[in-house]
């Protein structure tokens, strides 16, 4: 519970601890007088090399003290102690380092080592109770650094293991103990979780509601190494984050300018604010990857036309300027906008932006994304409109499921009034929060503020390894027999170095780690197949890695043979293995934080087992275990490669991929507002009305297939002869799910009801 020296360990670097000489005995000494007097753990190693390697693999050191005067002539030792000291600094600025040598060679510790360490410790001149004393103070030093404000008090206040009297009900766990369920529970999270549960009641931890005390502290702490001008920690997730950005801008019938890409919660955002939304559509290439919407549909032009073009908003309202932009920032398949160009557009139009850069928290933290991200550093002019960004601190940076930050900078004329603003923000917020959540954001931002540029280069470089070898695989079983296959990777086929076009497979993990023009988009090297593409407009993001299954061609040709993406990952989950997302051909995973090499080496393992599995089309219950005991009439006997080519065979002949292009182009006749067609739901104004019974009705709620995850029809859009195209898709959809049961996708807004063994979509719909 408490802050203690012995959770932090102290490496000791040196090649001396067995030596029978005056250095062997006082380091053994020194070693003993830590354990026991200054109660710290020890942690020896013989080598810089072994201690670098140890040091990569721990964050929980606590103190490094670096034996200078290590014999040159050692066989073990490849690496010196200059640039064992620069590499540990390099990856962490504020572990204390501390040298141990002798007096008389302080003239040959060179000044960069100097620069890098925290002190020297003389192996003769001074006592080893001395020694050990200066050690432990380094070392409480930094613990107390390591604790950012809020998390540091939360444990401070739980160790002091007061008597409760308030809310919540268990009172630090004890409640628990009444009941073997409790119990259970109790045992499994363990007690400082229940312990550092605790109530608005208790003053120490401020107040999340006015963001006072040492939570209004870590809030602004996460402002400043966010580079936002306010931060507020929200804890029902980003979903709310982006309500209490809407609900704070936009009242009844003003106009919004929405990403039609956009996650569902701004559709309800529409919904509760009473606005009119006026959409975006983003590009897609022939393999049906979401691209960036064209930079054109951002000129004033282009948004004023949209808006007169609007039949559904009244005539007196189309000269009312756009209160709000949203946009989706990094895109489900990774493709990042260049946020200057776009703001040199929206700010002669929009009054606010919003990116909602839910999956996309880390990207202030690695110069790869320079400029492609909301709180950029760009120069603050007039024009400015105040920016909102929604980040989901809890997916791929680390903080607990729900937790999320918001962020804003002000425009350059407008500025957010934060009265103003609270007021939204205590609508959605609740009165009891979860401070383990708030914790957990305090603690996120540490983290990056600390090393977040090395952590993110690390797993930047380590998903550029994992693309680089999935090509390799594919090289080398191509070398033996031309005709063979292995998946493929969405990325650049090749990448100018020097002036010269080479293999992306052939270029250095470092170099293509630290320079941007390697991901960018661009028409003159197409290999993202997205048509007319700006210059220095987008790129994709290197640890969101699209794997691509056999089947379909850049230009959108199907082959005879094919493989579902879902085949393959339902064939993943089967190992353990769980993706982020699944299209047709494509599958994305994300090389996060968590993300270790051993989880790499198992994909692609697993990879290569189902690849063994198609080529010898052994049964489908091999591979598809849990789908041949649900359906096993449907698939009883079926090979693999012949289930894999039935389903492509499908998709193929339904022309599947260009119907979702087709449908997801169009903006179908809007018959009334989002929430308009909400307030039918409420008033009890709706029947359910089966897909082949649609045609000119209108549904009161979104329709939202997976994939690609976003609403194809919103609630107020009517499916008529203008919508045919997403009529034509959801039936496709409908007979692929009788032809093979088993795959039934998640759409959300359709219910499914069954007739003579066979089922049919229906949604909501607002009464004739």
């Amino acid at each position: 519970m408490k802050i203690t020296r012995s959770s932090w360990p102290v490496l000791i670097v040196s090649g001396q601890f067995n030596s029978q000489n005056d250095e062997g005995y006082r380091l053994r000494e020194l070693t003993e007088e830590l354990k026991n007097v200054q109660d710290c753990s020890v942690i020896p190693s013989f080598t810089y090399e072994d201690a670098h390697e140890l040091f990569i693999s721990r964050a929980d050191l606590g103190a490094i003290v670096v034996d200078w005067d290590l014999p040159e002539e050692d066989p073990e030792e490849k690496m010196t102690a200059l640039e064992f000291v620069d590499l540990i600094r390099q990856r962490n600025k504020k572990v204390p380092i501390l040298l141990l040598t002798d007096r008389l060679e302080t003239e040959k510790v060179p000044v960069d080592a100097l620069r890098n360490i925290n002190g020297c410790l003389w192996k003769t001149a001074d006592t080893i109770e001395f020694l050990a004393g200066r050690i432990e103070m380094h070392l409480m030093q930094y613990i107390k650094d390591v604790y950012p404000s809020f998390f540091g008090m939360l444990v401070k206040y739980a160790g002091e293991y007061k008597y409760a009297w308030h809310t919540p009900g268990h009172m630090g766990g004890t409640g628990f103990l009444r009941s073997p369920a409790g119990v259970a529970m109790f045992k499994f999270f363990g007690e400082n979780v229940f312990r550092a549960d605790l109530s608005v009641s208790v003053p120490e931890m401020g107040s999340l509601l006015d963001h006072s005390g040492v939570v209004g502290d870590a809030e602004k702490n996460s402002a400043r190494v966010f580079g936002a001008d306010r931060t507020y920690y929200i804890l029902n997730g980003t979903s709310n984050v982006n309500q209490v950005i809407w609900r704070s801008q936009l009242v009844r019938d003003d106009i919004a300018f929405v990403d039609r890409n956009c996650h569902k919660s701004l559709n309800y955002a529409m919904v509760i604010t009473d606005a009119y939304p006026v959409y975006m559509i983003p590009r897609r290439n022939k393999r049906g990857i979401i691209g960036p919407v064209r930079l054109s549909e951002f000129s004033p032009e282009s948004i004023q036309k949209k808006i007169n073009e609007n039949k559904l908003l009244p005539e007196d309202l189309k000269a009312n300027s756009v209160k709000m932009s949203a946009l989706t920032n990094s895109t489900y398949d990774g493709v990042c906008y260049n946020v200057v160009n776009i703001k040199k557009q929206l700010e002669k139009s929009v009054e606010n932006l919003h990116f909602d850069e839910a999956w996309y928290a880390y990207a202030r933290f690695h110069p790869i994304y320079k400029n492609h991200y909301g709180m950029t550093d760009d120069e603050l002019n007039e024009n400015h409109p105040p920016i909102f960004c929604s980040h989901s601190t809890h997916k791929l940076l680390t903080a607990f499921s729900q937790a999320s930050m918001l962020h804003i900078k002000d425009g350059g004329k407008t500025k957010i009034d934060p009265d103003e603003f609270n007021e939204s923000y205590m609508m959605h917020g609740s009165t009891s929060p979860q401070y383990s959540m708030i914790a957990s954001l305090d603690v996120a931002s540490k983290m990056m503020e600390d090393n977040g540029e090395i952590m993110m280069n690390d797993i930047i470089v380590e998903a550029i390894h994992l693309r680089k070898k999935v090509l390799s695989i594919s090289k080398e079983l191509k070398a033996r027999n031309k005709n063979d296959w292995f998946f493929d990777m969405w990325q650049p086929k090749k990448v100018k170095v020097k002036d010269k076009m080479l293999d992306f497979e052939d270029i250095d993990a470092e170099f293509l780690a630290k320079n941007q023009q390697a991901w960018v988009l661009s028409s003159e090297n197409n290999w993202h197949g997205f048509e007319d593409m700006e210059d220095d407009y987008a790129m994709i993001d290197p640890i969101k890695l699209t794997f691509t299954t056999p089947g379909i061609d850049d230009q959108g040709n199907m082959a005879d043979e094919g493989i579902p993406a879902s085949i393959v990952t339902n064939y993943l989950i089967d190992k353990g293995i769980v993706c982020e997302k699944t299209d047709y051909y494509s599958f994305l995973l994300l090389n996060s934080l968590g993300t270790t090499k051993a989880k790499q080496g198992t994909l692609l393992a697993a990879m290569l087992r189902f690849k063994e599995l198609y080529d010898t089309n052994s049964p489908a219950y091999q591979a598809l275990p849990d789908l041949s005991e649900a359906c096993p009439d449907a698939y009883k006997g079926v090979g693999l490669r012949d289930h894999c080519n039935d389903i492509h065979g499908y998709f193929k002949k339904h022309n599947i991929l260009e119907k979702m292009q087709e449908a997801f182009q169009i903006i179908p006749d809007q018959v009334m507002k989002p929430s308009e067609a909400y307030h039918q739901v409420v008033r009890r104004n709706v029947e359910y009305v089966e897909l082949d019974e649609m045609m000119g009705r209108t549904p009161a709620v979104m329709m939202v297939p997976y994939p690609p995850g976003i609403p194809i029809i919103m609630g107020g859009e009517m499916m008529n002869e203008n919508a045919r195209p997403i009529f034509e898709y959801l039936k496709m959809r409908q007979g692929f799910e009788n032809r093979f049961p088993g795959y039934e996708s998640d759409i959300h807004g359709v219910e499914r009801t069954e007739r003579d063994g066979k089922k049919f979509f229906r949604t909501l719909c607002v009464k004739k």
